[in-house]
């Protein structure tokens, strides 16, 4: 069994130190000529990979990045559909941070595809199957693919309530996280549309942003004596009734429109939205998941199907992009370590 510490070896030796950019370039372009390296072109004749990546933004682009530097034959299929698509700046990545998602997105594709091996499809895929020697994945498209392994980095699908203009607010003012939006907000009207533990949890970090601060529990409060005690400490104002509207300009929140027709304003709702996952692929092929929704996976990702890993959002409670990056980066080598050890001892 692969213990923690021999994986910081792997990752983090001295072969993975940082090279110039000409050897970088030089050792592309002296890979893109090596006849032992498939073409994409082959790659799409046989259909044929040694791991399928599903999902093609940050943690599969992460995965795909490390394969390729082992010179694995990887395909990537993406819909080009990521949950932060209308998000307008990225934060608290160190290199991008303030850059866009989709700026972000285009330098990591551009970057995996200098890789020979790496191949991307443009498509959705709809059903895997496990066979003897590995899976099976089918598209949108009809096109069929195998693989010996599979990543899922699919991401999530959040549930929007039925509250006109919260959908178009999402990711821009109406957000999730106090690290990727919290300071752009900072000392300004803001609003928390949770109860109980999970508004509590949110209102101690977001305390720390502004003064300005309500919890809008869209319902009777649920909060025990201490608690209520502490927000009130806080100055923390408590709404118990519910919105059935935002109003807002392209996105960015005026105020709320409660059940009662009156309004509130604010610049910025921290919303702790419920959600599924993004495609049932990993379940229908045994994947399990935990409590809370979440495919579940050891400190490698990988699921309790041999084979099946998963990593990202789809996997984690932590949504962010370095999380992402992370866990993709975790993925992509363990896998190329079981292809490398089965192909050594064989």
């Amino acid at each position: 069994m692969l213990h923690l510490w021999e994986l910081c070896l792997i990752l983090y030796s001295p072969g993975c130190q940082v090279k110039s950019k000409k050897y970088l370039d030089t050792t592309l372009k002296e890979d893109a000529a090596d006849p032992n390296i498939t073409k994409s072109t082959a790659m799409a004749e046989d259909n044929s990979f040694e791991v399928i990546i599903i999902g093609g933004s940050y943690a599969g682009l992460s995965a795909a990045m490390a394969l390729g530097r082992s010179r694995r034959k990887v395909l990537v299929i993406d819909s080009g559909t990521p949950c932060n698509r209308q998000t307008p700046h990225s934060h608290n990545f160190l290199t991008q941070d303030g850059n866009t998602p989709a700026e972000i997105a285009a330098l990591s594709r551009d970057q995996v595809l200098k890789y020979a091996s790496i191949q991307m499809l443009d498509d959705f895929a709809v059903k895997g199957q496990q066979k003897e020697d590995g899976f099976t994945i089918h598209t949108q498209s009809g096109k069929e693919f195998h693989a010996k392994k599979l990543i899922f980095a699919t991401g999530i699908k959040d549930i929007m309530p039925d509250i006109a203009g919260m959908a178009e607010c999402w990711g821009i003012s109406v957000i999730h996280c106090p690290y990727c939006h919290g300071y752009e907000y900072r000392d300004q009207k803001t609003g928390i549309l949770a109860n109980a533990e999970r508004a509590f949890h949110l209102a101690s970090l977001v305390n720390n942003l502004t003064d300005e601060l309500s919890i809008i529990t869209a319902g009777k409060a649920d909060f025990d004596h201490e608690q209520s005690a502490t927000l009130q400490r806080h100055n923390i104002k408590i709404e118990e009734r519910k919105i059935i509207a935002i109003e807002h300009t392209n996105g960015f929140l005026q105020q709320v429109v409660l059940e009662d027709g009156s309004k509130l304003p604010f610049n910025a709702i921290y919303a702790g939205l419920d959600f599924e996952q993004q495609t049932d692929i990993p379940a229908s092929l045994g994947c399990e998941l935990d409590e809370h929704g979440y495919i579940e996976v050891d400190q490698f990702q990988k699921t309790n199907i041999d084979g099946i890993f998963a990593c990202g959002d789809n996997a984690s409670f932590m949504r962010s992009i370095a999380n992402a990056v992370y866990r993709g980066n975790v993925a992509g080598a363990i896998v190329n370590m079981e292809l490398s050890q089965s192909k050594f001892l064989s």
